[in-house]
């Protein structure tokens, strides 16, 4: 049995297999992929600390939510705000409190002042979505742009060749393809991590901003001369999130 023919020197070699293509790539296509590969990294590390950080805002807040079930004076809630000042919700009654400072205070007043609040700790809770975002919608335009040169490379091989044979273009189609394909694998994570994290982050504040009407009117009420509950304020039972 006669062995397959030797390549000749020089010749491409026509290997499409996606790991050949990557390490074969070079110049614009090189620097393409390499992005795209960073890009995709990035998405699962930031998707990591972000699921990791809501998980640990949402116990510590669902924490101090329990214990403030059963308080009746300010000064009570405030002394378990410091106590669990790490929980959002914590940050906010003591945000009141300072406010506050002795004075009797509006309802809308306090409103303000926990809205205001709510709105620094949602801030805190976003940070690297931005950049989940403009990882999800740039890495398709990306891999674009590598698949646009790399076909660019496969016409000037066509036309130094002087042949559109397989070995000619093939590695140059090759490249160009691959390029797309990495920028859907960056984007595609991105956009369900991005819609993953948001909705958490969304319910989180919603819970968050009913609780806070009922912070709000535990000082208001006592503010008028009467002891008020969280759980006569319409504060919601922990726990059913």
């Amino acid at each position: 049995m006669q062995p397959p023919p030797a390549t000749p020197p020089g010749t491409p070699s026509t290997s499409l297999e996606p790991m050949d293509l990557v390490f074969r790539s070079s110049g614009v296509v090189l620097v393409v992929l390499m992005l795209l590969v960073f890009a995709s990294v990035l998405v699962w590390f930031i998707w990591f600390l972000k699921v990791t950080q809501l998980s640990r805002l949402r116990s510590k807040n669902l924490a101090f939510e329990r214990e403030a079930q059963a308080v009746e004076h300010t000064s009570d809630l405030l002394v378990l705000a410091r106590r669990h000042g790490d929980a959002p919700g914590g940050r906010v009654v003591i945000e009141l409190g300072k406010r506050r400072s002795g004075k009797r205070a509006s309802k809308d007043y306090l409103t303000a002042i926990a809205k205001r609040t709510l709105a620094s700790e949602q801030q805190r809770a976003t940070v690297l979505m931005p950049t989940l975002a403009s990882i999800a919608s740039a890495s398709p335009f990306i891999g674009l742009f590598g698949t646009v040169w790399g076909i660019m490379d496969a016409f000037l091989r066509i036309g130094l060749e002087k042949s559109a044979s397989l070995p000619v273009v093939a590695p140059a189609i090759g490249e160009a393809l691959i390029a797309t394909a990495f920028g859907l694998v960056a984007a595609i994570p991105a956009t369900v991590g991005y819609n993953y994290v948001d909705k958490r982050i969304a319910d989180l504040f919603e819970e968050m901003a009913a609780s806070t009407e009922a912070w709000v009117a535990i000082f208001t009420e006592e503010d008028s001369g009467e002891a008020v509950s969280l759980r006569r304020a319409g504060f919601p039972a922990a726990g059913g999130g």
